[in-house]
């Protein structure tokens, strides 16, 4: 293709999405190249790394080609035509199969995309293949039996976290720009966080889901990026409505990342609560430290910061309530047999559901309604909302890091994001979470961009 003025990286994996859309546009670089480096970078890093479960090159490649043909005559389809693309193995994929990290599954390709793999193949992305999942979605580990190990992107002797692990290390690694992940409990943020990426869970029913997921309405769906924009280009996308999810919103005009990149963007007249424990939720010196700082960056913009410790009562007996539905939805999805092959720690976890009652299932839905109304009259007094991720520096593997912080929203179905922040002494990644108010989504996104251009989000560079 035809070579413009615009800088042209050496390392084509390296650029973002909305670098790779300009790009494009001024036929300076071809998706193809991009594909091709992509697929080659997987390949060498998948036997260290396993991001992926499944790669289609030979798909993808010819995606590619369609979609360079399609920039050349200057028709794009959309912004991400040509951006290549992978899709956490919970969503279906037309033409591949949906294993959910698990031996329960079996290997039959499937028949229909899921409404975000629709909506990005109707806007001519380049569809990689499936990253690694915790098993079910159930743990915040990205290891199974059927997956394997999914180390840390930046230490593969620590835990990527889960249950999107693999979105965030293909993210953080350059495996494609674009990475879509689900988030029923933390399960986008959480491995944002300790991977270095930027993690965004939209407001519920702003990304439409299909099949329905185990754990219902606490399912979020959204995208792992490199940079606040490019999870803005990929919201253009993918916030869209499908008949087959009865609870998706309905798909809003606006451009998600308009202003981001605006020079003069503060927080002036912002109001934001901090809150370094939530519910008296114990945070290691290393991590509050390293929010504290964080925290200044939003003073600074010009918003107002005020310490709120305690905001809410810890949602842990709502949430172990709601279990119920999820393990009776596993054993129906799975049945016996299929039980029989799952971690023992989901046997367990089914087990203890078969004790709550539909008394107990009511009260726990009361409460959430009640949590729900609190932090929206919270929210008529703060604009925002920010927390640490996790309360402890990056485990080890084999063990899930801890992210306390993060289910309450997936209750209350608000908009948060895990933002990059700094490292722990071990040189691991820590996550400040930026909260709002249903349907918030825009005000995330903004104060989210606002503190990544002054303080810009650290890459891996090998």
């Amino acid at each position: 293709m035809a070579k413009s003025k615009l800088s042209i990286p050496t390392d084509l994996t390296r650029a973002d999405a909305h670098e790779l859309s300009a790009l494009y546009k001024a036929k300076a670089v071809s998706p193809v190249e991009v594909t091709r480096a992509v697929l080659s970078r997987a390949e060498k890093l998948q036997p260290q790394f396993n991001a992926y479960r499944h790669l289609d090159a030979e798909s993808a490649l010819a995606s590619a080609k369609a979609a360079e043909s399609r920039w050349q005559k200057g028709k794009p389809l959309s912004a991400v035509d040509g951006i290549p693309v992978g899709f956490k193995d919970l969503l279906h994929v037309r033409g591949w199969p949906t294993r959910k990290g698990s031996l329960a599954t079996a290997a039959t390709c499937q028949e229909d995309d899921s409404p975000v793999a629709a909506r990005l193949r109707e806007g001519g992305a380049v569809l990689l293949g499936k990253t690694q999942t915790a098993e079910f979605g159930w743990r915040g580990l990205t290891e199974s039996q059927l997956a394997g190990v999914t180390p840390n992107a930046w230490n593969i002797d620590y835990a990527s976290s889960g249950s999107s692990g693999g979105a965030a290390v293909a993210a953080a690694l350059g495996l494609g720009p674009l990475q879509i992940g689900t988030d029923g409990g933390g399960s986008i943020r959480a491995p944002a966080a300790v991977n270095g990426v930027f993690g965004f869970k939209p407001s519920y029913g702003r990304v439409a889901g299909y099949p329905a997921a185990l754990n219902g309405n606490l399912f979020h769906i959204g995208p792992l990026t490199r940079s606040v924009r490019d999870a803005a280009l990929a919201l253009n996308i993918i916030a869209a409505p499908d008949i087959r999810d009865w609870t998706s919103l309905p798909r809003e005009t606006r451009d998600w990342t308009q202003g981001l990149d605006d020079p003069t963007l503060n927080l002036r007249d912002v109001r934001i609560a901090f809150s370094p424990t939530l519910y008296g939720i114990q945070v290691h010196p290393e991590i509050a430290q390293a929010v504290a700082n964080a925290v200044r960056v939003f003073t600074e913009q010009g918003a107002t910061v005020v310490e709120v410790d305690r905001v809410i009562e810890d949602p842990t007996p709502i949430l172990t309530a709601l279990a119920a539905e999820r393990a009776a939805r596993l054993v129906r999805e799975i049945g016996p047999k299929g039980l029989e092959l799952v971690d023992p720690s989901i046997r367990t976890s089914v087990e203890n559901a078969q004790g709550i009652s539909i008394a107990n299932l009511v009260e726990a839905q009361e409460r959430r309604a009640t949590l729900a109304v609190q932090l929206r009259k919270f929210h008529q007094q703060y604009d925002l909302l920010i927390t640490p991720v996790q309360s402890q520096p990056v485990s080890k593997r084999g063990t899930a890091p801890q992210a306390p912080f993060l289910s309450a929203f997936n209750l209350t179905q608000q908009p948060a994001a895990s933002v990059p922040i700094g490292f722990d002494s071990n040189g691991l990644p820590i996550g400040l979470q930026i909260v709002g108010p249903s349907l918030g989504d825009a005000a995330v996104l903004r104060a989210a961009r606002a503190f990544e251009l002054i303080k810009p989000f650290a890459r891996i560079t090998s």
